[in-house]
């Protein structure tokens, strides 16, 4: 008689090893033991709602590959639904880990089914936005019962983690007004929130009620990610008191939902300057007891809209190099408007290499053999093994494409000049 379990955690705690951990094994250097006591001690989190029946899971955390995410969703000023289900299925061809929908107008229901039926990898919902989107009413009109509905109707779609922001309690909302900011809450679920509480007066509803919200986490096996609602959107307002604040708070909620086996990952900034991003990555591990930490860029500087799919990606590989585990990819569009298909692609490949990049450098087992083979092929020349190791061969082979050497052996760049050809045979004797 096969053994029962609530949740990921709960199974790697039992000792149960869950097919969604053999997965996870067959696509990492990590041994089972190592995975097994990550989960049970929360240092990794497998997403995997019971309900996401074709889900290929893939795990979060200490010692595993570094995974990307791509937002999509509609808005009411561009509404088609068949346009996000393309940029989903561009998120598995270019090898994304995880897809977001932040739809936040039409019939969102039906979108998510939609995707939990089509995707594969793991799917993530902002249930805050959606409350506002599937009750029509104005934010301070939403009750408890409306919030937490949203968030058990996610849960039942099969979505595997949600975004929940928490910790923007009524002291990190004191915090926001006495510590003033550049750009205030970038947030669009904390903005909601601290607009319900300072409009009703109450209590954030998912903080004051967050047993409740580990419940339903609990019965479907929900992933939460405890939504960072006070991250910086401002180089100036980056490691600021909110924001500490919020994460001090965090920490405190992770404890809570572990004691549960309600499995967790944090959010982090933003908009973060390069000299700053270690001391956030150390400090969230630190207060958060080195749950999975998963990163919106950051982005090194404000100036670049038009171009902060790079900003991103700079922060990101920083990030992933001490110790962000999830990077939140950032499209070109980012500031500016809703991205097409081709903005989703440059952020899913920016992200990527920022994402590779940091998993070389902190060392990560066997991330190293594929920019190896990669050498040895240019090395000898080898155009098509070089394509075989690209992130983005058709992007390689078109660049190629377009501009022939009289030497096929060579490139337009050096022609006859190519060191490469040059030295070989000399090295070779």
């Amino acid at each position: 008689m096969s053994q029962s379990y609530t949740t990921q955690m709960d199974a790697a705690r039992k000792g149960i090893l869950t097919p969604q951990m053999e997965q996870v094994l067959a696509n990492e250097s990590i041994s089972k033991e190592e995975l097994m006591d990550g989960l049970a001690q929360g240092r990794i989190a497998i997403p995997a709602n019971k309900h996401h029946l074709n889900l290929k899971a893939a795990g979060v955390g200490k010692g595993l590959k570094t995974k990307i995410n791509v937002n999509l969703g509609v808005s009411k000023d561009v509404c088609c639904f068949d346009s996000e289900i393309r940029k989903a299925q561009l998120a598995i061809e270019y090898q994304a880990d995880a897809v977001m929908d932040l739809s936040v107008s039409g019939d969102t229901e039906t979108f998510r089914k939609r995707l939990v039926e089509q995707i594969p990898v793991m799917i993530g919902t902002v249930p805050i936005y959606d409350t506002l989107t599937r009750t029509g009413k104005p934010t301070e009109e939403i009750t408890l019962e409306e919030w937490f509905e949203t968030v058990e109707i996610h849960a039942a779609n099969g979505i595997d983690f949600i975004t929940i922001h928490a910790g923007l309690n009524q002291k990190c909302a004191r915090s926001i007004k006495t510590n003033p900011r550049l750009c205030g809450i970038v947030s669009r679920g904390g903005s909601i929130l601290f607009e319900w509480m300072e409009k009703t007066g109450n209590e954030n509803p998912f903080y004051e009620h967050f047993d409740r919200l580990l419940d339903i986490c609990q019965a479907h096996d929900v992933c939460i990610s405890l939504g960072d609602g006070l991250r910086p959107g401002a180089i100036k307002d980056s490691t600021d008191a909110p924001q500490i604040e919020e994460l001090i708070t965090l920490g405190e909620l992770t404890k809570q939902a572990w004691k549960k086996n309600v499995q967790v990952m944090i959010e982090g900034p933003g908009h973060v300057p390069l000299h700053e991003i270690e001391m956030n990555m150390q400090l969230q591990k630190k207060l958060c007891h080195n749950a999975p930490f998963y990163v919106l860029g950051p982005l090194v500087t404000d100036i670049a809209p038009g171009y902060d799919h790079i900003t991103s990606a700079i922060g990101g590989a920083l990030a992933a190099m001490h110790g962000a585990d999830f990077l939140c990819y950032v499209t070109p569009a980012e500031h500016l408007r809703l991205p097409t298909a081709d903005d989703v692609k440059e952020g899913i490949m920016a992200s990527r290499i920022a994402a590779h990049a940091g998993d070389l450098a902190k060392g990560l087992k066997g991330a190293e053999i594929i920019d190896h083979k990669m050498s040895k092929a240019r090395g000898e020349l080898d155009w098509e093994g070089q394509f075989d190791c690209a992130l983005d061969p058709e992007k390689a082979r078109s660049f190629r494409k377009s501009s022939q050497p009289e030497e096929q052996e060579v490139c337009t760049m050096c022609g006859d000049f190519c060191a490469v050809k040059r030295t070989a045979n000399l090295l070779k004797h």
